[in-house]
């Protein structure tokens, strides 16, 4: 059984909206990327193009690696999908991706964006 927060952000996901919330004491302003498990926690891969951080937030964005069950105050809204600039290493974040926005993702998700925005 999935939390709350997942399917927000599934739903984020899906209709390319953004997720507002507040994530260990900072708002932030996110697009979420990846969605799944590590350890048994849900998580996911979002790029944060607003807000703030603990140790600040650079100019244009970063990308980070957030436990759902840290997230409080999750809505969506619509406006500019965000994304950073392409890596070279793989993602180390979402050990189980259940949930990829990439179509052509090499982690092999669980589930697909099409079967959720036909929800």
């Amino acid at each position: 059984m999935v939390s709350r927060t997942y399917e927000l952000i599934a739903c984020a996901m899906a209709g390319r909206q953004q997720v507002l919330c507040f994530y260990q004491g900072h708002p932030r302003a996110l697009c979420p990327t990846i969605l799944g498990h590590t350890d048994g926690q849900e998580c996911t891969l979002a790029y944060q193009f607003a807000g703030s951080a603990k140790n600040g937030l650079p100019p244009g964005g970063q990308w980070k690696c957030l436990r759902l069950s840290e997230m409080t105050n999750v809505e969506l809204r619509r406006g500019k999908w965000f994304t950073g600039s392409r890596h070279s290493k793989r993602q180390a974040c979402v050990q189980d991706v259940d949930i990829d926005v990439n179509p052509a993702s090499p982690y092999k998700p669980k589930r697909s964006l099409k079967a959720i925005e036909q929800k």
